[in-house]
């Protein structure tokens, strides 16, 4: 069965490459078309539906039945790279707090522990179904999902199971912070061994990723050699490798990422010339996070800074329980505009094939003949709309 999507006011391919694209300054880089369609084939249980043809409206093929979208704009679904979507309990008076000045040190995560690890298996994964839910209804087709609220070899398990039922893109993250009870000198030890053996074992097999929170500057996360030790232990276990780094000052957290071939760096915060230097002569994306910056009232990250030297970026929502619940990458699109000095050309492309390169994936975030039919309408007849309107809930993943 194909289907034919006509009518589209500006599809958004992502791809510099189409004929036809719009050559226009504000559509830099995005393969524009406009009064277009599309023609996806295939799909069922055991694969996606896939694109197999673009064009021109006027000369769009037959197809066994067809929808038109009367003008709307169309682009390819959100890439979320960076999510923490598998926990329980509430830290809204956390974020209350923190507007009231208490600065943040990454030490509520123990809260969220304790939740998650007292919910049964059917309520997390009710919860976990309601946000990536609440996440296509803003037109993310792609999530990564963490663990990282479970911090004992049970509960990390568990939670990298639950996100593999909802998506493939799955990080074990047993190394987020050392848990409160392992925080003297031979707990902490003792609970790096832990992550580096059982721990990791018992979760590669549902995770395709390892990550870390390398902050030496905090007492709760790792250090450099610490965070070394986790991202070498997962490649041994076939993982392969992300780093939170750089969120709360200058630290080990990018080089090591790029040292170690690491998809991703994720936060950059805080970044010395030399990292810069470092990522833009590497094959590691940069993934900013303004979510945080807004939720923690911390500096956001310079993407202008990285952007014109050349390193590849990408935005995601970072979407957890203490510094950012929020599932809304058109939020994170317009937070990148206003606060990190991207275009919006540059931050929609950040938001869906930068996020695909982020998680190595070369069939999703753009939209091109032979790709998967990952798309989000918009109720608008221009993507501008996105940044523009802010927090008006024009996106949608389509469904094909």
């Amino acid at each position: 069965m194909s289907m034919l999507i006509t009518d589209i006011g500006e599809l958004v391919t992502c791809d510099e490459t189409i004929d036809g694209a719009v050559e226009e300054p504000l559509h830099a880089g995005l393969g524009m078309l406009r009064d277009a369609a599309i023609v996806i084939a295939g799909g069922g249980e055991d694969a996606a539906p896939v694109i197999e043809w673009i064009g021109p409206a006027a000369q769009a093929p037959a197809a066994d039945w067809a929808i038109s979208l009367e003008g709307r704009a169309v682009v390819p679904g959100f890439v979320d790279s960076h999510s923490h979507l598998v926990f329980a309990g509430d830290r809204s008076s956390e974020f209350a707090a923190r507007m009231s000045g208490t600065p943040y040190d990454g030490g509520g995560i123990a809260f969220s522990v304790e939740a998650t690890r007292a919910a049964t298996d059917d309520e997390l994964r009710t919860l976990i179904a309601h946000r990536v839910a609440e996440m296509r209804a803003q037109g993310t087709t792609t999530v990564e999902i963490k663990s990282g609220y479970g911090l004992n070899v049970q509960d990390e398990a568990r939670s990298v199971r639950l996100a593999r039922e909802v998506t493939s893109e799955v990080t074990f993250l047993g190394a987020h912070v050392v848990p409160p009870d392992r925080r003297d000198e031979g707990g902490r030890a003792a609970y790096l061994d832990l992550v580096c053996g059982e721990m990791i074992q018992a979760c590669a097999p549902y995770a395709r990723w390892v990550d870390v929170f390398c902050e030496p500057s905090s007492p709760f996360a790792f250090d450099g050699e610490e965070s070394r030790r986790v991202l070498e232990a997962g490649r041994a276990a076939g993982l392969e490798l992300r780093v939170h780094g750089n969120q709360l000052s200058e630290g080990p957290g990018v080089q090591l990422a790029v040292e170690l071939g690491a998809a991703s760096v994720d936060h950059c915060t805080f970044l010395t010339d030399a990292d810069v230097e470092a990522l833009a002569g590497s094959k590691t994306v940069a993934t900013l996070l303004p979510g945080v910056e807004f939720s923690t009232r911390q500096p956001y990250p310079d993407a202008r800074r990285l952007l014109d030297a050349g390193v590849a970026v990408a935005i995601a929502s970072d979407c957890n329980p203490g510094t950012c619940y929020s599932s809304s990458m058109p939020l994170m699109i317009a937070l990148a505009v206003r606060e990190m000095g991207m275009t919006p050309a540059e931050a929609l492309r950040a938001a869906t094939s930068g996020g695909a390169q982020a998680l190595r994936r070369t069939d999703i975030g753009t939209v091109r003949v032979g790709q998967r039919a990952d798309l989000a309408a918009i109720e608008a007849a221009s993507w501008l709309h996105i940044p523009y309107r802010v927090g008006v809930p024009l996106v949608r993943a389509m469904e094909v």
